[in-house]
């Protein structure tokens, strides 16, 4: 009875934990949709820069996009080094 109880304790637990986990990710997103919107307000092509600054963010760790749509890229290492198959720049 006690091992039951146990194992309905952790199993709420785990439940808890990846919950809080889904929400902290769904923040992150929201967080780099108001960086890259700002990043991309002066760009020429508004929709790619978006969509390409967005991947971006998701897979730095750290969600950094430089401030700024003239920043300097450098500010974010992550977001810095990323480059495409052609090694060429792939964040804007």
């Amino acid at each position: 009875m006690a091992g039951t109880k146990t194992t309905l304790a952790v199993m709420c637990l785990l439940l808890l934990l990846s919950e809080v986990g889904m929400l902290m990710v769904e923040a992150e997103r929201d967080d780099c949709e108001t960086k890259c919107a700002f990043r991309c307000s002066k760009s020429w092509k508004p929709k790619m820069c978006h969509k390409t600054c967005n991947t971006c963010c998701q897979r730095c760790n750290d969600g950094c996009v430089p401030p700024g749509p003239t920043a300097n890229r450098d500010v974010c290492p992550c977001y810095a080094q990323m480059k495409t198959h052609g090694n060429r720049y792939k964040c804007p």
